[in-house]
């Protein structure tokens, strides 16, 4: 069984400097410090094609310490600024999941803004149909509105983005 799931967010930024943070290892360092998100991300590459993310799940109520997935940067396009990343170890793959990719997009809108989308892409064993109930881009939803507000916050006005942690 094959499916997908989306959201976007428009953000008050040039796509460009939105691109600054999705487009690299910056946007794994901001989830990093979302609260009750993730404990931790071990980078194994330069945020290009080929590039793993270890992530490290924080625990919930009655959950496991130490749950994992590993996913890869399968494309990273800074020209049509489009990044896929796909998990290869762990996770939904552990659930049943043939393959489960998420893509990211920063789309202009005009040269002050931009709308940032997510978009999941799933295939589930059909034994494991079930599983697919639990795929939703809402979390992603949450951390593009995260990701917004610091592109936000730091994008001054000389019109470039600063980082700051």
């Amino acid at each position: 069984m094959y499916g997908s799931a989306s959201e976007e967010l428009e953000v008050k930024v040039p796509s460009s400097e939105a691109w600054k943070v999705y487009g690299t290892l910056k946007l794994a360092d901001i989830i990093a410090t979302i609260p009750g998100m993730v404990s931790k991300i071990d980078a194994h590459g330069d945020g290009g094609v080929g590039t793993i993310l270890h992530i490290f799940l924080h625990p919930g109520a009655g959950q496991v310490e130490g749950l994992s997935y590993k996913e890869k940067y399968i494309v990273v396009d800074n020209e049509k600024r489009v990044k896929v990343a796909e998990v290869v170890e762990g996770g939904y793959l552990d659930m049943g999941f043939i393959s489960y990719r998420v893509v990211l997009e920063v789309i202009d809108k005009d040269n002050e803004s931009c709308i940032t989308r997510t978009t999941i892409e799933y295939e589930v064993k059909d034994e494991a149909a079930a599983a697919a109930s639990f795929v939703s881009a809402r979390p992603l939803l949450a951390v593009m509105h995260i990701v917004a507000g610091h592109l936000i916050l730091n994008y001054n006005n000389n019109g470039t983005t600063t980082t700051t942690s």
